[in-house]
């Protein structure tokens, strides 16, 4: 069974060390989906809404997040990441945005956090931008869409 990477012999939290690894290029990619009212995303995708383009602003959160995920969860390296793209597609069918992101760099350590922390935000801020028209929208089905790259290798969802 593997264990958990960030927990010592001591069974104490730990940051990796990962000073041995050798650089690669390594790639993430995440998802996640906000429900809401048909006509909070008529307003959204007109551009109607009254705090401006929702879908930019949430875009730039989302790569602003992936930027700064070392500082808000625990024991995540500082990377230097090459791409960071958050891309945003409104779903009419299911009344729902589609976030999807993707992180990219070369390094020591994977980008996986960062993927999922931008598609958060990005969710996050759609929520903000919109809770005064709507207040039970639902953000549901983070998750990790692929990863490349590392000792690890490819992974990717079915």
């Amino acid at each position: 069974m593997t264990e958990f990477s960030h927990i010592n012999q001591n069974g104490e939290a730990n940051m990796v060390d990962v000073s041995a690894k050798q650089d690669t290029v390594r790639e993430a990619r995440a998802e996640v989906f906000v429900t809401m009212s048909p006509e909070t995303l008529a307003m959204i995708v007109k551009g109607n809404h009254h705090k401006g383009d929702v879908f930019a602003t949430a875009r730039i959160a989302g790569i602003q997040a992936a930027k700064r995920t070392w500082e808000l969860i625990p024991l995540c390296h500082p990377l230097l990441l090459s791409k960071v793209e958050v891309n945003l597609t409104a779903l009419s069918d299911s009344n729902q945005v589609r976030i999807e992101s993707l992180c990219k760099l070369t390094g020591k350590t994977g980008v996986e956090m960062e993927a999922l922390t931008a598609a958060s935000v990005a969710a996050l801020t759609i929520y903000d931008m919109c809770k005064a028209v709507q207040k039970d929208m639902v953000i549901s089905g983070l998750r990790l869409l692929e990863k490349c790259g590392g000792k690890s290798g490819h992974f990717k969802v079915e």
